[in-house]
């Protein structure tokens, strides 16, 4: 079926195939009608590697988040079915889920810039609750999580960023 699909998807796309496709490390992907078949039709194939340009841990987590969801389906009755359930699953993902990696936020509103807003909410009511109750923290000022000021697929080694922002400071500003 995977075999099949990568053909349609590909036919549906008059004809061209795509630089790369996900690819995760189970059965499917690994079987060896399917395990091919991307070198064969020229595609490379991502997987959650660190370092690797063709990563995307992003897509990675979010098919985990998925495939493990207690509400996920052991299999769809038709392609409907799926549509509905994904069209949910993501909407909630990405408006109401909060992640740990980006402060405890949701997508939406990291994306939309209402993070910032909901951040000093959460710095003042937790401020509050030290002025209030000083014990409850042992002595330690509270703080919301930070927010990432960049997110990164592969992150340069500090050494990298170092280098890069020597240079941009180097690089006379021509305009």
């Amino acid at each position: 079926m995977a075999k099949e699909f990568i053909e349609h998807a590909i036919a549906a796309n008059d004809g061209i195939a795509p630089e790369a496709i996900h690819a995760d490390r189970g059965t499917v992907m690994t079987s060896t009608t399917v395990s091919g078949l991307p070198a064969l039709l020229g595609i490379d194939q991502s997987h959650s590697r660190p370092r690797v340009s063709n990563d995307n841990p992003y897509s990675e987590a979010q098919f985990k988040t998925l495939k493990y969801c207690p509400a996920f389906p052991g299999e769809f009755g038709s392609i409907e079915d799926a549509n509905v359930f994904c069209g949910q699953f993501f909407r909630y993902y990405n408006t109401e889920h909060r992640h740990s990696g980006i402060g405890m936020h949701t997508p939406a509103s990291v994306r939309d810039g209402s993070a910032v807003e909901i951040q000093a909410r959460r710095a003042a009511t937790l401020n509050a609750a030290f002025l209030a109750y000083p014990e409850r923290f042992r002595g330690r000022r509270p703080s919301p999580p930070p927010l990432p000021a960049r997110v990164w697929i592969n992150k340069p080694s500090t050494d990298l960023e170092d280098d890069e922002a020597e240079a941009s400071a180097q690089t006379p500003n021509v305009a």
